[in-house]
């Protein structure tokens, strides 16, 4: 479906010949309604920020308010049925409204083969890749600012001594007051990852509260349902937030479950000598899943057939 189209439909701004076109889509395919729904939460979040104005309680209090200053760029681009959404939302603002009140809860999904930028009320940049559910607050008013991610996302925290900022995941939480991290943890996977680039970070099993503290160049994983650390070889694998897919010296076996997990699609590989090799090499995310098999085969003797009603590609 055109991109514009999708866009226009949304925003209410469609002719009847347009809207019929889209409806048709959405019959089509159970898969064309998830993705528009997504790109319809991201929209009313969008349009959500800029409603949000401060509102004096009284006369007295007038010269006391700040008015709300937000920006928010949306790109979307597509590209051979596999597109990248780029989201920056980025707003700040100071009001002077009592600290008790509370936050309104957003969630944000990042469709497979996307990625989305955004920047937090307290300055926070967050980089979210494909297939990431992420849920923040509209603001931060409690002692510590709280998000919640379920997928891989790369935060820059701005550093606030009085309010740690703590990423909760479905296995471990991570614990920073400002620094610079990557965090794996799909809730549909059983790897977990924190990558630490700059400052420190903790990281705190909420079962036992253990706590294990990372260094910048070092992260942490979940092995056999331990805690390992580790140096990080490859800080261009971070690129992912660029919107590059980067393999060094990969099993094929693991890049093809990277490329299921990024792209939600089930690859069959019935050719099993292809999992013995190993492969470096960056690829553009919004290139999509079949360029990467056809660079593969560049090295490699194989075949493969998509079979888009069962969302399937099988490699022969």
């Amino acid at each position: 479906m055109n991109q514009e189209l999708l866009n226009k439909y949304i925003a209410g701004d469609a002719t009847p010949e347009e809207k019929e076109e889209v409806a048709r889509w959405l019959d089509a395919d159970k898969k064309n309604m998830k993705e528009f729904l997504a790109l319809r939460k991201l929209y009313d979040i969008s349009i959500w920020q800029q409603e949000q104005t401060p509102v004096a309680k009284d006369k007295l209090s007038l010269a006391r308010k700040r008015w709300t200053l937000q920006s928010i760029t949306i790109e979307l681009t597509k590209v051979a049925a596999i597109f990248i959404l780029s989201l920056m939302i980025a707003y700040s603002f100071l009001i002077n409204k009592d600290e008790t009140e509370a936050a309104s809860m957003q969630t944000i999904f990042v469709p497979p083969g996307q990625r989305a930028e955004l920047t937090l009320t307290d300055g926070t940049k967050v980089w979210l890749n494909a297939k990431t559910t992420f849920t923040f607050p509209n603001k931060f008013t409690a002692n510590s600012r709280n998000v919640t991610l379920d997928g891989e996302g790369y935060f820059n925290v701005t550093k606030d001594a009085e309010k740690p900022f703590i990423v909760k995941t479905k296995k471990y939480n991570i614990k920073v007051l400002g620094t610079e991290f990557n965090v794996t943890a799909y809730s549909g996977s059983p790897v977990f990852e924190t990558s630490l680039l700059k400052g420190a970070v903790e990281v705190i099993s909420p079962a036992t509260n253990d706590r294990t503290y990372l260094k910048p160049n070092t992260h942490i994983y979940e092995k056999d349902g331990v805690l390992k650390k580790g140096i990080i070889e490859h800080h261009s694998y971070f690129l992912w937030k660029e919107g590059l897919i980067c393999f060094f010296d990969e099993p094929v076996g693991k890049m093809i479950e990277k490329l299921e997990l990024y792209y939600d699609i089930k690859i069959d590989v019935q050719n099993k000598e292809l999992l013995k090799n190993k492969y470096s090499g960056k690829f553009r995310t919004k290139d999509g899943v079949e360029h990467v098999l056809k660079v593969l085969q560049l090295n490699n003797n194989f075949s493969y057939i998509k079979n888009n009603d069962l969302n399937l590609i099988t490699i022969k």
